[in-house]
């Protein structure tokens, strides 16, 4: 089964994507399930895993709604407020519904690079373990060693690393990413998701762009621990849905069917899926 792992859907009118420019006409705009079925139906993917894409409680009451009405939907990863003095409640609450399989922080965009380190993020880490949710990690490359702290210290945690924590593919820039994507790569606890890659390319990317930064999840992650996703819409920026896919065919076309299988599907169905969601 091919699950696409990372995935949006919004309502413009609901006004809580602070992020969105008003003026971007790809973007500024409603993208719907039905929006969404026939790219999934032209690649044989049967299920979704929905993401936030707004930092409101709201917005996750929102994807649950949507997820509620849509069978392509096997899971949602929403959002609470980390610091707020009652996140363990609200987390375990908001987790009493199945769909909900994670939580994430929009880490890339709290001006506090060590934001991930406060002391008072402990009660809604421990309420993920407890509630066995993902930790889905939005970060930059320059917040991977506070990540590193994280897994080492919720060594239950499952983390899961957003778009390959975004390296700077436009400027070709390797390094000090590879390094810190080995580190994080050691942590049993820790997988990551082949996405996002293409909005951090030159406009004219080409899979020769792609390839060492894919090549080096490959090695240092392994095919059972790289989820694929489509991180659509915002994939529309940079090709959208069908030319990520077929070249995501060409960077994995070296690996096995069944690491093929893992990476396009099985292990988002164990990460996410196993013991929550929809069977």
């Amino acid at each position: 089964m091919r699950i696409d792992a990372h995935q949006h859907f919004w309502r413009i009118s609901r006004g809580d994507y602070s992020w969105m420019d008003p003026g971007d006409t790809v973007l500024y705009r409603d993208y719907t399930p039905e929006n969404l079925q026939p790219l999934l139906l032209r690649h044989d993917i049967q299920r979704t895993i929905l993401v936030q894409a707004a930092p409101t409680v709201a917005e996750t009451e929102f994807m649950l709604e949507v997820a509620e009405g849509t069978p392509f939907v096997a899971g949602i990863v929403g959002w609470a407020d980390f610091t707020a003095s009652d996140a363990a409640g609200t987390i375990e609450s908001l987790a009493a519904n199945p769909l909900v399989v994670g939580f994430r922080p929009m880490v890339q965009d709290i001006p506090d690079d060590d934001w991930l380190l406060r002391p008072d993020l402990a009660a809604a880490f421990r309420s993920l373990v407890e509630q066995r949710l993902v930790f889905d990690a939005l970060t930059l490359p320059r917040h991977l060693s506070r990540a590193l702290v994280i897994a080492d210290r919720y060594p239950d945690l499952s983390v899961v690393i957003d778009h390959g924590a975004k390296p700077f593919i436009r400027e070709r820039l390797l390094d000090p990413w590879r390094a810190d994507m080995a580190a994080m790569a050691a942590r049993p606890n820790v997988a990551c998701k082949l996405s996002g890659l293409v909005t951090e390319a030159r406009a004219d990317w080409t899979i020769d762009d792609l390839r060492p930064y894919v090549e080096h999840l490959l090695a240092v992650f392994g095919p059972e621990r790289l989820l694929w996703g489509s991180d659509w819409p915002v994939s529309n920026l940079a090709g959208g849905y069908d030319r990520w896919m077929e070249t995501t065919l060409e960077l994995i076309s070296g690996l096995a069917d069944a690491e093929k299988d893992a990476v396009l599907g099985g292990n988002a169905a164990r990460i996410y899926l196993t013991g929550r969601g929809r069977p």
